[in-house]
């Protein structure tokens, strides 16, 4: 998780009526500490929890709890075992509320993808802009991920059964997914092939794109 994700958080627990102090439609009270990043929307139910700059969200109750750096799983456990101090066997469930990939290139429709949950695949992904053209490589998928200020590529063969294996199958917040055309789409407009110049500047224009959201 990083700063600007937009989370939903809910708690449930073996009392009903402890359930409510825990979950966003609690109201805090004037002055209680960091009700600041809960989005408000109609009717004054919160719409989710902003992790700020420094990883933190504000739960009711718990106060600051951090979760930049952690996986959706990481977050649950994390929060389900503060929660074991007020409640009984609490169960927590942590979703996306702004997950978005990138995906761009050969494809029917390119444009940023807001999925609702992070559980998505690079052909999930790709069916949701249309799937590829007729010249797109399906044995050579580009996917730029960004993670800890370093920025990583893999390259995925959608032919092979390889691919479910990958870690890069399954999609991060923010991730680009770019299809390459094929031979016959670059021999017929003219195009010129750079594979590492190419690549440079796909990255670039992604993460351009990326930060103008």
């Amino acid at each position: 998780m990083k700063p600007e994700d937009l989370l939903s958080i809910t708690v449930t627990s073996l009392n009903p009526e402890s359930n409510i102090l825990f979950n966003r439609g609690y109201i805090q009270p004037p002055g209680a500490m960091g009700g600041s990043n809960i989005r408000q929307g109609a009717g004054n139910e919160a719409e989710g929890y902003l992790v700020d700059d420094e990883g933190y969200v504000v739960l009711p109750v718990l106060g600051r709890v951090k979760v930049g750096g952690l996986t959706r799983n990481e977050a649950k456990v994390l929060i389900r075992e503060q929660l074991d101090e007020y409640l009984q066997e609490p169960i927590v469930e942590v979703r996306y509320l702004n997950f978005r990939v990138f995906v761009l290139g050969e494809v029917g429709s390119p444009s940023v993808v807001t999925v609702p949950d992070d559980d998505v695949t690079v052909i999930e992904a790709l069916a949701m802009v249309g799937d590829m053209t007729i010249y797109g490589k399906r044995e050579n998928v580009l996917v730029i991920r960004e993670e800890d200020g370093v920025r990583k590529m893999a390259r995925l063969n959608l032919n092979s059964r390889k691919v479910f294996d990958s870690p890069f199958f399954y999609l991060h917040q923010n991730d680009v997914v770019y299809v390459e055309p094929d031979k016959a789409k670059v021999a017929g407009t003219g195009f010129i092939r750079r594979n590492w110049g190419f690549a440079v500047g796909l990255i670039s224009t992604a993460f351009l794109l990326l930060r103008a959201f």
